[in-house]
């Protein structure tokens, strides 16, 4: 058996263990680099939505109306969802905590220091609580993601729910800065290199896998760098795909295939 992971770009991946396939916070439109479009999906058995960010909350709407797959996320994406026409029916909101079952996926929410905010037609401003994930799609592959947070003790996390792979954001699309209102520069991602490959240790990881961009950047070499050094157990491995690139975790191995599949 393995897990194949499809990375997208920023903090989307498509993930098809050997008997489900879940979506995550699938930004498609407006990425220039996205190696598909809302329309090319088989049906998810699941969408997570981490939080209302247009980056993350992306064409979620778009696929859930064509597939009808259901979707779990936190309450300002459930409000903004039906805004945008979904069926209320599709949608499970939750929060920390509360461990969701939807079409044979256990979806464990966890802590995420963020927040989710989003616009409605008519103008409302709606509040959520943003939400990490940690699901199995086999025995001994247990996958964690950030959706988007940023760094605090990780620790107890870790010990209890034991991710073996995590999906670890370690900087900023910065192709998509024009999104952001306001005149400030964002000059860093939630976590930087350095406290992502922190939280890789501080989960237990086996695997760390960066993301939050669409093309590499320093911050995503430095990240690679410092894992290693943050590792106590010696094992713990780390890859960075590019968009469009599926990784292959099988067992104690993993791989990079590319867009053609080689």
């Amino acid at each position: 058996m393995s897990t194949r992971l499809t990375y997208h770009g920023a903090a989307s991946y498509e993930i098809v263990g050997p008997t489900q396939r879940i979506l995550i916070d699938p930004f498609l439109t407006g990425n220039d680099l996205a190696p598909c479009g809302p329309d090319d999906f088989e049906t998810p058995d699941v969408i997570l939505v981490s939080h209302a960010a247009v980056d993350h909350y992306g064409d979620t709407p778009a696929i859930a109306k064509r597939t009808g797959a259901p979707v779990i996320c936190d309450a300002a994406v459930r409000a903004k969802l039906i805004d945008d026409g979904v069926d209320p029916d599709q949608i499970t909101p939750t929060t920390w905590g509360i461990v969701v079952e939807v079409a044979g996926v256990v979806v464990r929410p966890v802590e995420c220091h963020h927040w989710s905010m989003a616009t409605l037609s008519d103008g409302r401003t709606v509040i959520g609580n943003p939400i990490a994930f940690i699901f199995e799609t086999e025995p001994g592959v247990r996958i964690y993601h950030y959706g988007d947070t940023c760094i605090f003790d990780m620790r107890l996390i870790g010990e209890l729910y034991k991710p073996t792979v995590g999906l670890l954001g370690c900087t900023l699309p910065r192709e998509l800065s024009h999104l952001i209102p306001g005149p400030g520069t964002f000059l860093t991602g939630e976590m930087d290199p350095d406290e992502a490959a922190r939280t890789a240790e501080m989960l237990g990881l086996e695997l760390a896998v960066a993301c939050h961009y669409l093309a590499p950047n320093e911050d995503v070499d430095r990240f690679v760098e410092l894992v290693p050094q943050y590792d106590t157990t010696g094992r713990r491995r780390v890859v960075a795909p590019l968009v469009g690139e599926t990784l292959v975790v099988d067992g104690d191995r993993h791989w990079i295939e590319g867009k053609d599949g080689s």
